[in-house]
């Protein structure tokens, strides 16, 4: 027995270690950004917009993509459950009934004498129980179901990617949204502004005050303003689309709530996980890292399955001409079997599979860095656009009161005959681009603060919902 159990404990192939974080540091921490903070998992809820929070609870509950992810990871639960028998014995009972006759000329055959060699047709009753268990004596099912249960944490990675994309999504799509909005309103100011001064143009031109050419060029100035809404307006209802894909609903048939830029809090003192937090925080590599447990174990299943298989059987059961004999003792049979089997000559097979799983267990290898050294580079670049889009806020800002500003004095001084037209129109131009350029900077630096919270894994180990999802997924 102390052989046996040892025989049993042996595992060939690779054991598999999670990777050690790597010596890595961001050389660019913004203001506002708290290093070592903590995440929350309703992360979005910091832009204090009921209309954002209310399209994150519709999407979760509606996103075909979320529901496919989670009845993924079912499946991967349910196959580990399936796998996890293997390692017990196998028992199957059976009952069967057989009517027969033997014929003479076998009779004959085997020796029987007297009579008319004749049996008369008779009924055989069976009731046998079978086990048969497979000794895992290189622990090839135990790689088996040590790859299956990484492949369940894989999935659950992927179900919590699938989530953080898609309030990550949803987030910048209500942001984008909420920028053309708000260019699309600049630019409907400045057409309004352009308007009016089309207007005293023509009466100015109708009094002898103002020449053709002046009107025509600022109808033309108008017109240019005009045709930047079509794009802009274009572009939003592109984006109110996205945003109803998201939720579950076909275009059209449902209404994203309204966002404004105005109407959302920039979170403050965002948190910065540390780098070593950052690889057990991200989906993508936590996944990556599953893949790489499962690529070991197949080096494992493939070393086992070269070596010795041994099998044992047994049966008992009772046999009868009536079944009211069926189950005494005087009926009673059984067998035990052990068997051996080695593999001697598979055409490469084998070895062909080991070398395949050694280079897949490579491969992923260099996947699982690859997604860590470009987990990091996201971080990294999410950290320096954060760096500069408060000084680029400011400073468009700035240029559009100035821009404003200018306009002022301008058409004052226009309308007093101190200014040319042409110098309206730069004024007009001026201030369009300045309102574009701050509105455009607003929305950046509330896409780039979302971004940062998605980077850094948004805070899914704060919740339960996925898990508890997980479970209602098949009825």
């Amino acid at each position: 027995m102390g052989l046996l159990a040892c025989l049993q404990g042996c595992e060939v192939g690779p054991d598999f270690h999670a990777p050690k974080a790597p010596v890595a540091r961001f050389t660019a921490v913004p203001q506002g950004i708290t290093p070592g903070g903590d995440i929350a998992g309703d992360w979005w809820t910091l832009y204090q917009n009921p209309a954002l929070n209310l399209m994150i609870s519709t999407a979760l509950a509606n996103n075909p993509s979320l529901t496919a992810a989670q009845a993924s990871l079912v499946q991967a639960e349910e196959s580990l459950r399936a796998a996890g028998g293997v390692l017990l014995p196998t028992v199957t009972g059976a009952l069967s009934a057989e009517r027969e006759k033997p014929s003479a000329a076998g009779l004959a055959t085997f020796g029987s004498s007297g009579g008319s060699g004749e049996i008369p047709p008779f009924t055989l009753y069976n009731a046998t129980l079978s086990v048969s268990y497979s000794l895992d004596l290189w622990g090839e099912a135990r790689r088996d179901i040590e790859g299956l249960k990484a492949q369940t944490d894989y999935q659950r990675d992927e179900l919590e990617a699938a989530y953080l994309s898609l309030t990550g999504n949803i987030v910048t799509a209500a942001i984008q949204a909420a920028s053309l909005q708000g260019q699309i309103d600049a630019t409907n100011q400045v057409i309004g502004a352009e308007q009016q001064l089309l207007t005293i143009l023509q009466t100015q031109h109708s009094l002898g005050g103002a020449s053709g050419a002046q009107v025509l060029q600022q109808q033309a100035q108008l017109a240019q303003s005009q045709a930047t809404l079509p794009p802009l307006q274009q572009a939003l209802a592109q984006t109110q689309d996205e945003l109803a894909a998201y939720e579950g609903a076909f275009p059209g048939n449902a209404a994203p709530p309204v966002v404004t830029l105005d109407a959302l809090t920039l979170p403050a003192d965002v948190p910065l996980s540390i780098p070593s937090a950052i690889v057990a925080q991200r989906p993508d590599i936590r996944a990556a890292s599953a893949q790489l447990q499962v690529a070991s174990s197949n080096v494992g299943v493939a070393d086992a399955q070269m070596l010795p298989q041994i099998n044992l059987t047994g049966e008992i059961g009772h046999q009868s001409l009536t079944t009211g004999t069926l189950f005494t003792p005087q009926t009673l049979l059984w067998n035990l079997v052990a068997g051996a089997s080695q593999p001697i000559f598979e055409g490469g097979e084998l070895l062909a599979n080991r070398r395949g799983a050694i280079a897949a267990l490579q491969g992923s290898g260099a996947t699982y860095q690859h997604t860590v050294i470009t987990a990091f580079q996201n971080v990294a670049d999410v950290l320096a656009a954060l760096q500069y889009d408060a000084d680029e806020l400011q400073a468009a800002t700035a240029a559009r009161q100035a821009a404003e500003a200018s306009l002022t004095v301008t058409e004052a001084q226009f309308k007093l005959g101190g200014e040319p037209l042409v110098t309206v129109l730069t004024a007009q131009t001026a201030l369009h681009t300045a309102a574009i350029a701050e509105v455009k900077a607003k929305a950046a630096r509330l896409s780039d603060t979302a971004a940062l919270y998605v980077a850094l894994g948004g805070g899914w180990w704060h919740r339960n919902d996925v898990a508890q999802k997980c479970c209602g997924v098949i009825p």
